[in-house]
């Protein structure tokens, strides 16, 4: 039992039986838009968030894809990042380093993680650096609207307030419109010192995926899908609108219960 996919102001909006199925048709969709942009630029440009989204991409280190993805063509880069020791159980590039990279083939110097030894703005500073180099060299693309990068893909996951990376809801850096990461340390959620791709970048990729699961998520993702109105606050989630790109969201069926209009499919 599983919705046919939707389209809703310009998203797109998947929903899966559960999470097992949401795993192979998104292992699935990484692999084609890897494939297509590997063809067309030679290179794959990723940025990745934590959380639950990297189990729900595990299926990309099994067959097919471990043998059939270029992997040598990757660049994988963070959305978001705890500024913690890379050795502590809360970074994002732990989480990636113990449970996905081991298991195919990526170039290490392709692999693109924060500077975990200075401050948060510090950090932010050198890795907006590091991206702009590789804008340079082309490793990334250049948005033709922005003065952004275009990243291949970008994968979000989201919280039950409706943040996505570490853009939280009511936070001034939402506002940032000239740096392309910033920092905060005041976090809600923690540990509260963080960097983030700005929502400029964000919106200038190629495609963005953002991957939901579960019941306690499925009021945010009512907010940030369907026509609320203006009188209910607008989540972080709601601005993700890339603005010469692909939105799609991956939903489980807990996660999309209280969105409107939905009905299944025998």
């Amino acid at each position: 039992m599983a919705l046919p996919s939707s389209k809703i102001d310009g998203r797109e909006v998947r929903v899966f039986e559960n999470a097992d199925e949401l795993s192979s048709n998104l292992a699935e969709y990484i692999a084609e838009l890897s494939e297509a942009s590997i063809k067309e630029r030679g290179v794959f440009a990723i940025a990745l968030s934590g959380g639950s989204l990297i189990t729900l991409i595990r299926k990309l280190c099994e067959a097919p894809y471990n043998k059939t993805v270029d992997w040598a063509k990757w660049y994988i880069f963070w959305a978001d990042e705890r500024v913690v020791a890379k050795t502590h159980a809360d970074s994002n590039y732990k989480l990636v380093k113990d449970s996905f990279l081991p298991k195919v083939p990526i170039v290490h110097s392709h692999v693109h993680s924060i500077n975990d030894s200075v401050t948060a703005e510090q950090a932010a500073e050198e890795y907006e650096f590091v991206i702009r180099q590789l804008v340079k060299t082309r490793v990334i693309s250049v948005s033709e609207i922005y003065d952004c990068p275009k990243f291949d893909l970008i994968l979000l996951g989201m919280g039950p307030d409706g943040h996505v990376a570490s853009l939280f809801p009511n936070h001034s850096v939402l506002n940032e419109r000239e740096q392309w990461v910033t920092f905060i340390t005041d976090s809600p959620k923690p540990p509260p010192e963080r960097i983030t791709f700005t929502l400029p970048v964000i919106n200038s990729a190629s495609n963005v995926t953002i991957v939901v699961t579960g019941a306690n998520k499925a009021e945010a993702v009512h907010l940030a899908i369907d026509e609320v109105g203006p009188d209910c606050p607008k989540l972080p989630a709601q601005m993700v609108h890339p603005t010469n790109g692909e939105l799609v969201w991956f939903l489980d069926v807990a996660a999309a219960s209280k969105m409107e209009g939905l009905k299944f499919s025998d």
